[in-house]
């Protein structure tokens, strides 16, 4: 099997892949070339960092946390797992004494919503959050999702324990679970914040698992600098 090791030097793949569109310079196209490797570059790291975190030694056993389902049924962390070892949780910030879920946890759980069906076919999901399913579920009908499973956590130890409320302060978190028998532990969890950013730019994932920010980096105005997804543009759409 090929590793990222015996691979071919990535200037010589995209001096290979690299082909011309109409009208454009020389400039463009060499520049073009030379961006291209960074791109091959930025695939294998990614992969490397993958590997990594697959590597992981096992992380802290979880609790007993209790959630509450669609239904009001109380269930354990490990129920769920349902069918599989590997549980995929996202805690949003939509607690009770939010109006509104955020926007940014929003544009992220939106995102998940339709490849849910086929992320579940590896590992479950769960969107957790402080309010009532009931309360998640009516917001989540209004933007259209349909395929995504939402539970309430029962009390605030969860979220407390792996840093999604602190002072009463909601922030969001990503954690990746792993079972294996009767135990449950923590496979990842995305982990920074104002302390690893760099200068001038927000806290984020490398690579960021948002589209909407993925997307924006493909185009010539970027992210921007003070722009933030909102809830409704109204006036504004398109």
């Amino acid at each position: 099997m090929t590793t990222l090791e015996t691979l071919a030097p990535a200037a010589e793949l995209a001096r290979k892949g690299s082909k011309p569109f109409p009208n454009e310079s020389p400039e463009y196209r060499k520049a073009r070339t030379k961006l291209l490797a960074e791109e091959i570059e930025l695939r294998r790291q990614i992969q490397r960092v993958a590997a990594l975190r697959r590597s992981l030694p096992p992380g802290g056993e979880a609790k007993d946390y209790r959630f509450r389902d669609a239904s009001g049924k109380e269930l354990g962390l490990a129920d769920l797992f349902g069918r599989h070892d590997t549980l995929f949780t996202y805690f949003w910030m939509y607690g009770p004494e939010r109006e509104r879920p955020c926007p940014m946890c929003t544009s992220f759980v939106g995102s998940l919503d339709i490849p849910a069906v086929d992320i579940e076919q590896r590992v479950a999901m769960a969107v957790v959050g402080r309010s009532p399913v009931a309360r998640q579920l009516d917001f989540a009908r209004e933007r259209g999702w349909r395929n995504l499973k939402f539970y309430q956590c029962i009390g605030d130890e969860f979220p407390t324990d792996y840093r999604a409320l602190k002072d009463g302060d909601e922030g969001a978190a990503v954690l990746i679970w792993k079972r294996a028998g009767d135990k449950i532990r923590l496979f990842w969890a995305a982990e920074g914040g104002p302390e690893t950013a760099d200068p001038g730019f927000d806290p984020h994932l490398a690579p960021d698992p948002t589209p909407l920010w993925n997307v924006l980096d493909w185009t010539p105005g970027g992210r921007g600098t003070n722009w933030y997804p909102k809830l409704d543009y109204g006036a504004e759409t398109r």
